[in-house]
């Protein structure tokens, strides 16, 4: 039989990335989730967790942290069903961690799916991570779902399309008349400065090789903070691709110009959760696929 005290000290230590947060999330000493992992470790005879920073699962801690968490939710479950069941805490809220791109929490994630955590009391708790990255989040069991560019589920999940987020090429219309005013070239993107989000973001030079064919590698900002990569934008201090709906009121004022109208960058998103079949996540996943269609193209 599995012990899950150890079993819940590996999930702890990949889901917060080290000891020290696994032990104040558990209410024990670093010591002891250190011991509890070792010891699951020599009963599994396998290398669970990679030290670092943050911790990371190896592939044979991802299963086992996997069925943890569906453990968890499947007893959370049975407690709302059965509120008298020994060990069920009566009105505990179900948590749901998601893996989402900070772009889609800084525009329609949060709006589509408010009513049902509110109707339903399921509390959030979401991985902030690039788009093309968030899946590896569920194979390493540290979620439950995710929004991802991957359409291709993930071994042991579900994937469904949520829709399109459209991408423009910003800046200040200062910006526009320092650096674009002869056009949007190779010689014009290899000086102007851009922002990034951080390392993993690619759409910066997705859309240069667009206009150039070519691989540039202009100065680059990097501020991993959407609202702050919004700004950088607006005062003039970079270029960047920011999601429609984010831009739509700049663009109306005049605060932001497009540096290469019509030339966007469209990304697809999808839905991808566990196929074990748990009521408030299969619903979960049903709302967010309605809902979406109001935000996504």
């Amino acid at each position: 039989m599995l012990d899950y005290a150890l079993l819940d000290a590996l999930a702890a230590v990949v889901r917060h990335g080290s000891f020290d947060r696994a032990a104040k999330a558990l209410n024990v000493t670093p010591s002891a989730v250190s011991q509890r992992v070792k010891l699951l470790e020599e009963r599994v005879g396998s290398v669970l967790v990679k030290r670092g920073q943050p911790c990371v699962a190896t592939a044979s801690g991802a299963l086992l942290c996997r069925h943890t968490e569906r453990v968890q939710l499947l007893e959370a479950d049975l407690g709302g069903r059965m509120p008298a069941l020994p060990g069920a805490q009566a009105g505990a809220w179900p948590t749901l961690r998601i893996g989402v791109n900070d772009d889609s929490v800084g525009t329609w994630f949060l709006d589509a799916v408010a009513d049902f955590c509110i109707e339903r009391s399921v509390l959030l708790d979401l991985v902030i991570d690039d788009q093309d990255h968030t899946a590896q989040h569920i194979r390493d069991g540290s979620v439950q779902g995710a929004v991802t560019t991957q359409a291709e589920p993930v071994q042991g999940c579900r994937s469904v399309r949520l829709g399109r987020m459209r991408y423009h090429a910003v800046c200040s219309p200062a910006f526009h008349a320092r650096y674009f005013a002869e056009g949007v070239g190779r010689d014009a993107l290899r000086s102007a400065p851009s922002v990034e989000f951080n390392p993993k973001d690619q759409l910066q030079k997705r859309f240069i090789r667009r206009i150039t064919r070519a691989d540039i590698d202009p100065p680059m900002h990097w501020i991993p903070n959407v609202a702050g990569f919004l700004r950088a934008c607006v005062i003039g201090l970079a270029w960047g691709m920011c999601p429609e709906r984010m831009i739509a009121p700049y663009l109306a004022s005049g605060e932001l110009v497009e540096i290469a109208p019509g030339r966007h960058v469209d990304i697809d998103l999808y839905w991808q959760s566990w196929r074990l079949s748990i009521e408030w996540l299969d619903d979960f996943g049903a709302m967010l696929r309605k809902q979406a269609v109001d935000y996504l193209d």
